[in-house]
């Protein structure tokens, strides 16, 4: 055996989730360090920014590397990302994290996005007993995690003739960009009722803009995710609640299947990793989690 396994994390962009990823990640790795006697390294590379040539250059760099494994969360569809075919011929083991996998050779671990987005949405559409004007704010639209929840949140609410579907903006998993684009779409609709989104940085931009317009309770806003600025809005009650996935152990699992597929092991296609429901009545509890 190797004295030191090294494999590398690729998320869409640094944010506050990939880093509970990475914590996930660097736990499994010095447990399976200790339990196995020898040194595995996680090497953490995020784009700075969201962007499909940014991340291609990441992996690039990364596949040059030879690194013993790559887990990966695609900003784009993988056929728009030619360094794949690249990575599987260099025989490099390849996992998705966060992200369905269009190629059944290559395993995904996650969540059942659309089923992820139905949670919220159902549960949202009790909130405002299924009649109002709601805004939709998209993550990273070519996302593939990002686009099914869209989707499935918005064949939800297209059931319900007393909803009205605003365009809630663009946020391209940038905090920022989502207060700007939520402070615009609030300015134009006064009489909303309610705002849902499709990743972790737009509800943290929509709470923003929802207290800044002095709106809070108004307008009902459901969050995606369980990092640290989510579950304090939870606790202060400006976002209801959030059908959050679990980042942490995203990253444990992809370590784990990393190295089961370093040694030649056959992996599953798919890993599920769960959804949980993070609501005033548990918010205690998940804080303490996150050490709050």
């Amino acid at each position: 055996m190797k004295k030191t396994i090294r494999f590398v994390i690729i998320p869409k962009v640094a944010h506050p989730w990939f880093e509970e990823v990475n914590q996930g990640a660097r736990t499994q790795a010095e447990i399976l360090s200790r339990e196995l006697g020898v040194s595995i390294v996680v090497d953490y590379m995020p784009p700075a920014f969201a962007d499909t040539e940014e991340q291609k250059s990441i992996l690039e760099k990364a596949r040059v590397s030879r690194p013993d494994g790559i887990a990966l969360d695609p900003v784009d569809a993988l056929d728009n990302m030619g360094v794949i075919n690249s990575i599987k011929n260099d025989g490099i083991p390849l996992v998705l994290f966060d992200s369905p996998s269009p190629d059944k050779s290559i395993t995904c671990i996650g969540t059942n996005f659309a089923r992820q987005g139905i949670i919220a949405v159902e549960r949202f559409l009790e909130l405002i007993n299924c009649t109002g004007k709601v805004a939709v704010m998209q993550g990273y639209p070519t996302a593939p995690n990002h686009k099914e929840r869209y989707e499935a949140e918005l064949s939800i609410l297209k059931k319900n003739p007393n909803i009205t579907i605003v365009d809630g903006g663009i946020d391209n998993d940038d905090i920022e960009t989502a207060f700007q684009q939520a402070t615009a779409v609030i300015s134009s609709n006064p009489d909303l009722s309610g705002y849902l989104c499709c990743d972790a940085s737009g509800p943290i931009g929509i709470a923003k803009a929802v207290k800044a317009a002095g709106k809070t309770g108004e307008i009902k806003i459901v969050a995606m995710d369980g990092i640290r600025p989510i579950l304090n809005y939870i606790k202060e009650g400006v976002i209801e609640f959030s059908s959050a996935s679990i980042p942490k152990m995203q990253g444990s699992m992809s370590i784990l299947m990393l190295w089961q597929a370093s040694l030649g092991v056959q992996i599953p296609p798919f890993i599920d990793t769960g959804v949980v429901l993070i609501t005033q009545e548990n918010i205690d509890r998940y804080l303490a989690d996150a050490g709050g």
